[in-house]
């Protein structure tokens, strides 16, 4: 079971990775997907108590790291929120991260994939297409780099940090 799983969740983000990066839009089924098979195997690596507990902690997270940037673009920007600085997709794959890691280990892979995604784009953005992050894409990119490690090394266990 695990391997359909991990199967399908990574060719999910790989297809997230080509759509977001290619055309700055995103299936919109991918995400439930991807949040969905990444609940699951979170959910099936810990104990009830700790993925409830975790995916409302990363939830809390997330919610304030929205927050903070409604208000700062809206204060600060002064741009469309959804339009011009931040899309759906990504508030999607944030939810996805949400419900797929124990909260340390959403904590690292967030804040790594962040990083990651500055560089990409930092590296790439001259011959980029479009002159937005397509940050979803980039982030699903390193998740789907983490996740493919994690599970040919079997050298660590994402779910117990």
């Amino acid at each position: 079971m695990d391997n359909i799983l991990h199967t399908v969740v990574v060719i999910s983000l790989l297809c997230i990775v080509y759509q977001d990066i290619q055309y700055r839009a995103v299936y919109w089924f991918l995400f439930p997907i991807i949040i969905i098979g990444s609940g699951i195997l979170h959910y099936t690596h810990t104990m009830d108590f700790y993925f409830y507990t975790s995916t409302l902690l990363n939830s809390i997270l997330v919610l304030s790291i929205l927050t903070i940037l409604f208000l700062y673009n809206r204060i600060i920007v002064k741009k469309s929120f959804f339009k011009e600085v931040f899309g759906l997709g990504d508030v999607l794959f944030f939810v996805a991260l949400a419900v797929a890691f124990p909260t340390i280990t959403f904590i690292i892979i967030f804040c790594f994939a962040l990083f990651f995604s500055m560089l990409v784009w930092l590296i790439f953005r001259k011959k980029a297409k479009h002159n937005t992050v397509p940050l979803a894409g980039y982030m699903a990119l390193f998740l789907t780099g983490v996740y493919t490690m994690s599970w040919l090394t079997k050298t660590g266990n994402l779910y117990m940090i």
